[in-house]
């Protein structure tokens, strides 16, 4: 991917790891478009930065995205590199019968959103040079927080489809996987100050540096979150899984 000369965009682009790689990447030398449900959000990132563009969207809106992906072209037909970070995690206890409505949010906006807005994109990227799509996934992909388990789920659902997407679009689009560890965001209550979680300036230059590195490797990995992605190599993975279930 490149560093420079792009058109990007960022889904959850409001807070936490999406407004810090929109930052960075504007610094960069690129015109970033960041998208997210709080139009409010989204202009506390674009403060200051006039290459960062607003634009409100929900990325678990199925109807919407269609609209949405159109929209964006007519206004910033140069976009080559898309970026699905927008992602919710909600605790749930699936050990008695309970309410669905979290699991079935989480599936949309984490899951079906990037495929949906793939989708709608996937035609103009694949005929722009220098094209790029970037999921984030998770850590949690590779070895599941028992108490957020469908988040686990979909994060290992979206590294299974950007390995069998990076398969189907070699030679037409670069496909990145970005898999942070912990890190100190406001994604559930109280994790921006939470001890054991990477601070998210430290994580985010981890990030840029690799982004740089020539080419660009197929997986984003910080060395935080490598414990987690090779744990199953490693032997590890009940030890951390049970580790996991403890917190």
């Amino acid at each position: 991917m490149k560093i420079s000369g792009n058109t990007i965009l960022v889904t959850g682009g409001g807070s936490g790891i999406g407004r810090a790689l929109a930052q960075r990447w504007a610094q960069a030398g690129n015109t970033v478009i960041v998208a997210g449900r709080r139009l409010d959000a989204l202009e506390q990132t674009a403060q200051g930065s006039p290459s960062i563009h607003p634009v409100q969207f929900d990325a678990s809106d199925a109807a919407a995205t269609a609209a949405f992906a159109a929209t964006l072209l007519r206004e910033f037909p140069a976009l080559n590199v898309l970026v699905n970070n927008a992602g919710i995690m909600r605790s749930e206890d699936p050990t008695s019968r309970r309410d669905l409505a979290d699991a079935e949010e989480t599936v949309a906006t984490n899951l079906l959103g990037p495929i949906r807005l793939i989708d709608a994109l996937v035609d103009h990227l694949t005929a722009q040079p220098d094209s790029a799509i970037v999921n984030v996934t998770s850590g949690l992909a590779f070895v599941p927080l028992p108490r957020t388990p469908t988040y686990s789920a979909t994060k290992a659902a979206l590294h299974s489809y950007t390995q069998a997407l990076r398969a189907r679009l070699a030679g037409k689009v670069e496909v990145i996987e970005l898999a942070p560890p912990g890190v100190q965001t406001e994604l559930t209550p109280g994790q921006s100050t939470r001890d054991g979680y990477q601070p998210l300036p430290e994580f985010i230059n981890e990030v840029m540096d690799l982004f740089a590195q020539a080419p660009t490797p197929p997986e984003i990995l910080v060395q935080r979150v490598q414990p987690l992605r090779f744990a199953e190599r490693d032997g590890t993975l009940a030890e951390r899984l049970a580790a996991l279930a403890a917190l």
